[in-house]
Protein backbone atom coordinates (compact mmCIF):
# COMPACT_ATOMS: atom_id res chain seq x y z
CA UNK A 1 0.00 0.00 0.00
CA UNK A 2 1.03 3.35 -0.73
CA UNK A 3 1.12 4.32 2.69
CA UNK A 4 4.09 2.02 3.61
CA UNK A 5 6.27 2.35 0.90
CA UNK A 6 9.69 4.09 1.57
CA UNK A 7 9.15 8.19 1.97
CA UNK A 8 13.01 9.22 1.75
CA UNK A 9 14.83 11.70 3.60
CA UNK A 10 16.40 14.13 1.13
CA UNK A 11 13.66 17.01 -0.61
CA UNK A 12 13.00 16.47 -3.94
CA UNK A 13 10.24 17.58 -6.13
CA UNK A 14 10.08 17.31 -9.99
CA UNK A 15 8.05 19.45 -12.35
CA UNK A 16 5.36 21.81 -11.59
CA UNK A 17 2.96 21.71 -8.43
CA UNK A 18 0.94 20.21 -7.96
CA UNK A 19 1.82 17.37 -10.10
CA UNK A 20 -0.69 15.48 -11.75
CA UNK A 21 -2.56 12.83 -9.25
CA UNK A 22 -2.07 15.77 -6.91
CA UNK A 23 -4.13 17.87 -9.16
CA UNK A 24 -6.65 15.24 -9.89
CA UNK A 25 -7.13 14.67 -5.76
CA UNK A 26 -7.04 18.72 -5.37
CA UNK A 27 -9.39 18.85 -7.81
CA UNK A 28 -12.33 15.80 -6.15
CA UNK A 29 -11.47 18.12 -3.09
CA UNK A 30 -12.46 20.84 -4.53
CA UNK A 31 -16.26 19.60 -6.29
CA UNK A 32 -17.17 17.38 -2.98
CA UNK A 33 -15.49 19.01 0.08
CA UNK A 34 -16.44 22.24 2.13
CA UNK A 35 -15.52 25.68 1.17
CA UNK A 36 -14.20 25.74 4.37
CA UNK A 37 -10.94 23.60 3.58
CA UNK A 38 -7.68 25.68 4.13
CA UNK A 39 -4.16 24.10 3.68
CA UNK A 40 -4.19 22.97 0.14
CA UNK A 41 -5.48 26.67 -1.45
CA UNK A 42 -1.62 27.42 -0.33
CA UNK A 43 -0.08 23.94 -0.06
CA UNK A 44 -1.25 22.68 -3.36
CA UNK A 45 -0.29 18.62 -2.48
CA UNK A 46 -2.06 15.47 -2.42
CA UNK A 47 -0.19 13.68 0.56
CA UNK A 48 0.71 9.86 0.10
CA UNK A 49 2.97 8.80 3.28
CA UNK A 50 5.32 10.52 6.17
CA UNK A 51 8.10 9.62 8.15
CA UNK A 52 9.96 11.60 10.51
CA UNK A 53 10.28 15.11 9.39
CA UNK A 54 9.36 14.22 5.83
CA UNK A 55 5.79 13.50 3.81
CA UNK A 56 5.71 12.08 0.23
CA UNK A 57 2.76 13.54 -2.26
CA UNK A 58 1.55 11.53 -4.42
CA UNK A 59 3.73 12.58 -7.28
CA UNK A 60 6.21 11.10 -5.66
CA UNK A 61 7.54 14.91 -4.08
CA UNK A 62 9.42 14.22 -1.21
CA UNK A 63 9.11 17.44 1.01
CA UNK A 64 10.42 18.62 4.79
CA UNK A 65 7.51 19.31 6.78
CA UNK A 66 8.00 22.11 9.04
CA UNK A 67 4.47 22.43 9.40
CA UNK A 68 3.95 18.92 11.68
CA UNK A 69 0.33 19.18 11.21
CA UNK A 70 -0.26 22.34 12.46
CA UNK A 71 1.34 21.12 15.38
CA UNK A 72 0.28 18.14 16.30
CA UNK A 73 3.42 15.38 15.47
CA UNK A 74 5.58 16.25 18.78
CA UNK A 75 7.65 13.21 17.06
CA UNK A 76 7.17 13.42 13.28
CA UNK A 77 5.06 10.98 11.20
CA UNK A 78 4.29 7.41 12.28
CA UNK A 79 6.84 7.23 14.31
CA UNK A 80 7.28 3.57 15.28
CA UNK A 81 7.62 2.90 18.26
CA UNK A 82 4.19 5.13 18.79
CA UNK A 83 2.29 3.79 15.77
CA UNK A 84 3.34 0.58 17.47
CA UNK A 85 2.00 1.26 21.24
CA UNK A 86 -1.24 2.91 19.53
CA UNK A 87 -1.75 -0.39 17.07
CA UNK A 88 -1.33 -2.61 20.21
CA UNK A 89 -3.77 -0.62 21.95
CA UNK A 90 -6.06 -1.35 18.67
CA UNK A 91 -6.50 -4.72 19.20
CA UNK A 92 -7.41 -4.26 22.78
CA UNK A 93 -9.72 -1.53 23.11
CA UNK A 94 -10.76 1.19 21.04
CA UNK A 95 -13.01 3.75 22.78
CA UNK A 96 -14.19 3.71 26.31
CA UNK A 97 -16.05 6.87 27.03
CA UNK A 98 -15.21 8.34 30.52
CA UNK A 99 -14.54 4.83 32.18
CA UNK A 100 -10.87 3.83 33.93
CA UNK A 101 -9.02 1.88 31.62
CA UNK A 102 -5.21 1.04 31.49
CA UNK A 103 -4.26 2.97 28.70
CA UNK A 104 -6.14 5.92 30.38
CA UNK A 105 -4.40 5.55 33.86
CA UNK A 106 -1.05 5.39 32.22
CA UNK A 107 -2.25 8.80 29.48
CA UNK A 108 -2.75 10.82 33.22
CA UNK A 109 -0.02 9.24 34.96
CA UNK A 110 2.66 10.53 32.19
CA UNK A 111 0.81 13.79 31.88
CA UNK A 112 0.47 14.57 35.56
CA UNK A 113 4.45 13.12 35.93
CA UNK A 114 5.23 15.97 33.70
CA UNK A 115 3.95 18.94 35.46
CA UNK A 116 6.21 21.11 37.84
CA UNK A 117 6.46 19.53 41.44
CA UNK A 118 4.27 22.45 42.57
CA UNK A 119 1.46 21.78 40.56
CA UNK A 120 1.69 17.98 40.45
CA UNK A 121 -0.20 17.19 43.66
CA UNK A 122 -2.75 19.69 43.41
CA UNK A 123 -4.02 19.48 39.50
CA UNK A 124 -6.56 17.51 38.29
CA UNK A 125 -7.31 16.59 34.56
CA UNK A 126 -10.58 16.62 32.15
CA UNK A 127 -11.03 15.03 29.29
CA UNK A 128 -12.80 17.18 26.76
CA UNK A 129 -13.65 16.72 23.50
CA UNK A 130 -10.75 15.31 20.80
CA UNK A 131 -10.17 19.39 19.58
CA UNK A 132 -8.43 22.00 21.53
CA UNK A 133 -11.15 24.39 21.23
CA UNK A 134 -13.61 22.29 23.12
CA UNK A 135 -11.45 22.51 26.00
CA UNK A 136 -11.02 26.16 25.45
CA UNK A 137 -14.54 25.88 26.12
CA UNK A 138 -14.68 23.55 28.98
CA UNK A 139 -12.05 25.93 30.55
CA UNK A 140 -14.32 28.93 30.38
CA UNK A 141 -17.20 26.32 31.51
CA UNK A 142 -15.15 25.25 34.94
CA UNK A 143 -13.92 28.68 35.32
CA UNK A 144 -17.76 30.43 35.26
CA UNK A 145 -19.05 27.45 37.16
CA UNK A 146 -16.38 27.86 40.54
CA UNK A 147 -16.76 31.56 40.65
CA UNK A 148 -20.14 32.89 39.54
CA UNK A 149 -19.19 35.47 37.51
CA UNK A 150 -19.72 36.09 33.20
CA UNK A 151 -17.14 38.10 32.09
CA UNK A 152 -13.65 36.83 30.57
CA UNK A 153 -10.91 39.05 30.06
CA UNK A 154 -8.60 37.78 26.33
CA UNK A 155 -5.68 39.51 24.81
CA UNK A 156 -5.58 40.94 21.12
CA UNK A 157 -3.86 38.40 18.61
CA UNK A 158 -4.60 35.49 20.40
CA UNK A 159 -6.37 32.41 18.72
CA UNK A 160 -8.17 29.57 20.73
CA UNK A 161 -9.89 27.92 18.49
CA UNK A 162 -13.40 28.18 16.07
CA UNK A 163 -15.68 27.03 17.89
CA UNK A 164 -19.15 29.65 19.26
CA UNK A 165 -17.12 30.05 22.68
CA UNK A 166 -13.71 29.66 21.51
CA UNK A 167 -14.03 31.93 18.57
CA UNK A 168 -15.42 34.78 21.41
CA UNK A 169 -12.20 35.11 23.10
CA UNK A 170 -10.38 34.78 19.70
CA UNK A 171 -8.92 38.11 18.22
CA UNK A 172 -9.36 37.58 14.81
CA UNK A 173 -12.28 39.36 13.90
CA UNK A 174 -12.51 38.47 10.18
CA UNK A 175 -13.17 34.79 11.75
CA UNK A 176 -16.25 36.46 14.17
CA UNK A 177 -17.62 38.78 11.51
CA UNK A 178 -19.40 36.46 9.79
CA UNK A 179 -21.11 35.24 12.56
CA UNK A 180 -23.74 37.21 14.76
CA UNK A 181 -24.42 37.18 18.18
CA UNK A 182 -21.64 35.58 19.12
CA UNK A 183 -20.77 34.94 23.19
CA UNK A 184 -21.10 37.97 24.77
CA UNK A 185 -19.06 39.71 28.14
CA UNK A 186 -15.26 39.46 26.48
CA UNK A 187 -12.97 41.72 26.83
CA UNK A 188 -10.18 42.31 25.32
CA UNK A 189 -6.73 43.64 25.87
CA UNK A 190 -3.16 44.65 24.45
CA UNK A 191 -0.94 41.65 24.43
CA UNK A 192 2.86 42.28 25.30
CA UNK A 193 3.64 42.15 20.85
CA UNK A 194 6.08 44.95 21.34
CA UNK A 195 7.76 45.16 18.17
CA UNK A 196 4.27 46.26 16.91
CA UNK A 197 3.10 47.94 20.19
CA UNK A 198 -0.59 48.19 20.81
CA UNK A 199 0.06 51.55 22.63
CA UNK A 200 1.96 52.76 19.87
CA UNK A 201 5.05 52.72 22.40
CA UNK A 202 8.92 52.25 21.67
CA UNK A 203 10.87 49.13 23.47
CA UNK A 204 12.59 51.30 25.36
CA UNK A 205 9.93 53.35 26.76
CA UNK A 206 7.46 50.70 27.44
CA UNK A 207 7.68 49.27 31.03
CA UNK A 208 4.86 46.36 30.48
CA UNK A 209 2.32 48.74 30.03
CA UNK A 210 -0.12 46.63 28.69
CA UNK A 211 -0.07 44.50 31.84
CA UNK A 212 -0.57 48.10 33.64
CA UNK A 213 -3.61 48.63 31.99
CA UNK A 214 -4.95 45.58 33.07
CA UNK A 215 -4.41 46.28 36.34
CA UNK A 216 -5.89 49.32 36.30
CA UNK A 217 -8.92 48.14 34.34
CA UNK A 218 -9.58 45.67 36.94
CA UNK A 219 -9.04 46.99 40.01
CA UNK A 220 -11.25 50.80 39.00
CA UNK A 221 -14.18 50.86 39.93
CA UNK A 222 -15.24 53.34 37.10
CA UNK A 223 -13.07 50.65 34.94
CA UNK A 224 -16.71 48.80 33.33
CA UNK A 225 -15.09 45.17 33.98
CA UNK A 226 -16.92 43.70 36.80
CA UNK A 227 -14.62 41.00 37.86
CA UNK A 228 -13.96 38.59 35.72
CA UNK A 229 -14.76 34.78 35.62
CA UNK A 230 -11.21 34.06 33.75
CA UNK A 231 -8.56 35.30 32.39
CA UNK A 232 -7.27 33.82 28.83
CA UNK A 233 -3.85 33.61 27.47
CA UNK A 234 -1.31 32.43 25.50
CA UNK A 235 2.41 32.48 26.37
CA UNK A 236 3.24 32.17 23.25
CA UNK A 237 0.59 33.62 20.08
CA UNK A 238 1.15 30.96 17.41
CA UNK A 239 -1.49 31.65 15.19
CA UNK A 240 -1.05 35.04 15.99
CA UNK A 241 2.13 35.46 14.44
CA UNK A 242 4.90 33.51 17.00
CA UNK A 243 5.11 36.38 19.46
CA UNK A 244 6.61 35.46 23.06
CA UNK A 245 5.32 37.17 25.62
CA UNK A 246 7.71 39.06 27.97
CA UNK A 247 8.36 37.77 31.41
CA UNK A 248 7.72 40.42 32.78
CA UNK A 249 3.91 40.96 31.33
CA UNK A 250 2.77 37.54 32.39
CA UNK A 251 4.28 37.78 35.58
CA UNK A 252 2.31 40.85 36.06
CA UNK A 253 -0.74 39.32 34.86
CA UNK A 254 -0.14 36.50 37.14
CA UNK A 255 -0.09 38.73 40.10
CA UNK A 256 -3.39 40.76 39.69
CA UNK A 257 -5.12 38.02 38.84
CA UNK A 258 -3.75 36.06 41.64
CA UNK A 259 -4.70 39.46 44.22
CA UNK A 260 -8.29 39.67 42.68
CA UNK A 261 -9.07 35.74 42.96
CA UNK A 262 -9.43 35.07 38.94
CA UNK A 263 -8.65 31.98 37.82
CA UNK A 264 -5.95 32.55 35.03
CA UNK A 265 -6.48 29.95 32.36
CA UNK A 266 -2.99 29.41 30.17
CA UNK A 267 -4.28 27.91 26.57
CA UNK A 268 -0.96 25.65 25.48
CA UNK A 269 -2.90 23.73 23.09
CA UNK A 270 0.41 24.92 20.16
CA UNK A 271 2.83 25.50 22.82
CA UNK A 272 2.48 22.44 25.11
CA UNK A 273 4.00 18.96 25.11
CA UNK A 274 7.53 20.60 24.69
CA UNK A 275 7.23 22.46 21.84
CA UNK A 276 8.61 25.68 23.51
CA UNK A 277 11.83 23.67 25.05
CA UNK A 278 9.53 23.18 28.62
CA UNK A 279 6.51 21.15 28.79
CA UNK A 280 4.43 23.98 28.89
CA UNK A 281 5.89 27.30 28.09
CA UNK A 282 4.47 28.32 31.52
CA UNK A 283 7.28 26.92 33.07
CA UNK A 284 9.50 29.38 31.33
CA UNK A 285 7.57 32.33 33.03
CA UNK A 286 7.78 31.20 36.32
CA UNK A 287 4.08 30.78 37.21
CA UNK A 288 1.70 28.53 38.02
CA UNK A 289 -1.63 29.39 35.93
CA UNK A 290 -5.02 28.06 37.65
CA UNK A 291 -5.96 26.06 34.79
CA UNK A 292 -3.84 24.29 31.80
CA UNK A 293 -5.67 23.82 27.89
CA UNK A 294 -3.93 21.25 26.35
CA UNK A 295 -4.70 18.96 22.83
CA UNK A 296 -2.34 18.89 19.38
CA UNK A 297 0.92 16.99 20.55
CA UNK A 298 -0.71 15.40 23.32
CA UNK A 299 -0.76 12.20 21.73
CA UNK A 300 2.28 12.39 19.29
CA UNK A 301 1.09 10.66 16.43
CA UNK A 302 -1.67 13.26 15.52
CA UNK A 303 -4.39 11.00 17.37
CA UNK A 304 -7.28 13.41 18.82
CA UNK A 305 -7.39 13.88 22.43
CA UNK A 306 -7.92 17.30 24.36
CA UNK A 307 -7.66 17.92 28.01
CA UNK A 308 -7.54 20.94 31.00
CA UNK A 309 -5.70 20.34 33.75
CA UNK A 310 -6.75 22.19 36.78
CA UNK A 311 -6.07 23.45 40.34
CA UNK A 312 -8.43 21.01 42.27
CA UNK A 313 -10.40 24.19 44.39
CA UNK A 314 -12.16 25.60 41.31
CA UNK A 315 -14.17 21.38 40.81
CA UNK A 316 -16.96 22.40 41.57
CA UNK A 317 -19.57 21.30 38.48
CA UNK A 318 -21.77 18.37 38.69
CA UNK A 319 -21.18 15.54 37.21
CA UNK A 320 -22.03 16.04 32.85
CA UNK A 321 -21.14 19.49 33.15
CA UNK A 322 -18.78 19.05 29.86
CA UNK A 323 -18.87 15.50 28.24
CA UNK A 324 -18.67 14.79 24.45
CA UNK A 325 -18.31 10.85 22.57
CA UNK A 326 -15.12 11.10 21.44
CA UNK A 327 -13.08 11.83 24.86
CA UNK A 328 -12.43 8.22 25.09
CA UNK A 329 -9.93 7.58 22.61
CA UNK A 330 -7.78 4.84 23.79
CA UNK A 331 -5.06 4.80 21.14
CA UNK A 332 -4.10 7.99 21.66
CA UNK A 333 -4.01 7.35 25.10
CA UNK A 334 -1.83 4.44 24.58
CA UNK A 335 0.44 6.81 22.03
CA UNK A 336 0.63 9.84 24.31
CA UNK A 337 2.24 7.70 27.40
CA UNK A 338 4.90 5.99 24.62
CA UNK A 339 5.48 9.31 23.58
CA UNK A 340 6.47 10.70 27.14
CA UNK A 341 8.41 7.84 27.46
CA UNK A 342 10.37 8.60 24.24
CA UNK A 343 10.92 12.06 25.18
CA UNK A 344 12.47 11.22 28.62
CA UNK A 345 14.41 8.50 27.39
CA UNK A 346 15.74 10.19 24.20
CA UNK A 347 15.82 13.95 25.39
CA UNK A 348 13.31 15.54 22.96
CA UNK A 349 13.24 18.81 25.19
CA UNK A 350 17.26 19.06 25.34
CA UNK A 351 16.61 18.48 21.26
CA UNK A 352 14.11 20.98 21.36
CA UNK A 353 16.14 24.05 23.11
CA UNK A 354 19.48 22.97 21.29
CA UNK A 355 17.22 23.06 17.36
CA UNK A 356 15.39 26.23 18.74
CA UNK A 357 19.13 27.51 18.91
CA UNK A 358 20.84 26.28 15.83
CA UNK A 359 17.61 27.87 13.95
CA UNK A 360 18.14 31.31 15.79
CA UNK A 361 22.05 31.07 14.54
CA UNK A 362 20.54 30.30 11.25
CA UNK A 363 17.90 32.76 10.80
CA UNK A 364 19.79 35.77 12.36
CA UNK A 365 20.94 36.81 9.52
CA UNK A 366 17.68 37.89 8.10
CA UNK A 367 17.73 40.68 10.99
CA UNK A 368 18.80 43.74 8.94
CA UNK A 369 16.98 42.87 6.06
CA UNK A 370 14.96 45.90 5.00
CA UNK A 371 11.85 43.43 4.35
CA UNK A 372 12.05 41.67 7.58
CA UNK A 373 10.22 43.23 10.57
CA UNK A 374 11.53 40.76 13.14
CA UNK A 375 12.56 37.01 13.50
CA UNK A 376 11.22 35.86 17.03
CA UNK A 377 11.00 32.23 18.60
CA UNK A 378 10.95 29.78 21.60
CA UNK A 379 12.23 26.66 21.52
CA UNK A 380 10.99 25.05 18.17
CA UNK A 381 8.33 27.31 17.47
CA UNK A 382 9.79 30.58 15.08
CA UNK A 383 7.84 33.02 13.17
CA UNK A 384 9.48 35.83 10.51
CA UNK A 385 7.46 38.59 10.12
CA UNK A 386 7.59 40.17 6.82
CA UNK A 387 6.64 44.00 6.50
CA UNK A 388 7.07 47.06 4.42
CA UNK A 389 10.07 48.75 4.98
CA UNK A 390 7.91 52.01 4.02
CA UNK A 391 4.66 52.07 5.80
CA UNK A 392 5.41 48.95 7.85
CA UNK A 393 2.38 47.39 6.67
CA UNK A 394 2.26 42.89 6.30
CA UNK A 395 4.13 42.12 3.13
CA UNK A 396 1.19 39.27 2.56
CA UNK A 397 2.25 38.64 -1.01
CA UNK A 398 5.67 38.43 -0.12
CA UNK A 399 4.88 35.98 2.73
CA UNK A 400 3.08 34.00 -0.15
CA UNK A 401 5.62 33.71 -2.78
CA UNK A 402 7.81 32.61 -0.08
CA UNK A 403 6.06 29.92 1.06
CA UNK A 404 5.24 28.86 -2.71
CA UNK A 405 9.19 28.70 -3.33
CA UNK A 406 9.83 27.03 -0.19
CA UNK A 407 7.32 24.03 -1.11
CA UNK A 408 8.54 24.18 -5.37
CA UNK A 409 11.83 23.59 -3.57
CA UNK A 410 11.10 21.14 -0.52
CA UNK A 411 9.90 22.64 2.04
CA UNK A 412 6.91 22.96 3.87
CA UNK A 413 5.56 26.32 5.82
CA UNK A 414 3.00 27.63 7.34
CA UNK A 415 1.89 31.33 7.22
CA UNK A 416 0.62 33.59 10.14
CA UNK A 417 -0.06 36.63 11.92
CA UNK A 418 -1.99 39.67 10.83
CA UNK A 419 -2.97 39.95 6.78
CA UNK A 420 -0.56 35.90 7.06
CA UNK A 421 2.42 38.34 7.40
CA UNK A 422 4.72 35.98 9.08
CA UNK A 423 6.32 32.88 8.00
CA UNK A 424 6.21 30.21 10.66
CA UNK A 425 8.01 27.07 11.56
CA UNK A 426 6.76 23.85 13.61
CA UNK A 427 8.94 21.69 12.85
CA UNK A 428 9.18 18.06 15.50
CA UNK A 429 10.64 18.41 18.24
CA UNK A 430 13.06 15.60 17.34
CA UNK A 431 13.98 16.75 14.12
CA UNK A 432 17.58 16.79 13.49
CA UNK A 433 20.78 19.23 13.06
CA UNK A 434 21.16 18.28 9.75
CA UNK A 435 17.25 18.74 8.74
CA UNK A 436 17.25 21.95 9.80
CA UNK A 437 20.16 23.42 8.05
CA UNK A 438 18.33 21.69 5.31
CA UNK A 439 15.44 23.18 5.56
CA UNK A 440 16.92 27.12 6.73
CA UNK A 441 18.66 26.15 3.68
CA UNK A 442 15.49 26.26 1.17
CA UNK A 443 14.11 29.36 3.70
CA UNK A 444 16.57 31.60 3.10
CA UNK A 445 16.54 30.74 -0.44
CA UNK A 446 13.56 31.81 -0.97
CA UNK A 447 13.60 34.65 1.10
CA UNK A 448 15.96 36.35 -0.81
CA UNK A 449 14.45 34.92 -4.31
CA UNK A 450 11.68 35.78 -3.77
CA UNK A 451 12.31 39.62 -1.80
CA UNK A 452 10.34 42.62 -3.79
CA UNK A 453 12.90 45.01 -5.40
Amino acid sequence: MIETQTVGTVPHVAGELPGPRSAEYLAHQGRWESNARVYPRNLPIALAGGAGSHVRDLDGNVFIDFLSGAGVLALGHNHPEVVAAATEQLRRLTHGLDFPTPAKRAFVDAQLSMLPPGLRSRMKIHFCGPAGANAVDAALKLCKTATGRGEVVSFQGGFHGANHAAMAVTGLVAQKQPIAHGVPGVHFFPYSSCSRCPLGLTEDSCETNCAVLLERALRDPLGGIPRPAAVVMELVQGEGGVVPARREFVRRVRAVTRELDIPLVVDEVQTGCGRTGTWFAFEQYDIEPDVVVASKALSGLGLPVAVILYDRRLDVWAPGAHTGTFRGNQAAFAAGAETVRIMRRDDVLGNVRRRGEQLGRRLAVLRDRPWVREVRGLGLMWGIELASPHDGRPATEYARAVQARALRTGLILELGGRDNGVVRLLPPLNVTAEVVDAACTILLDALEHCRPG
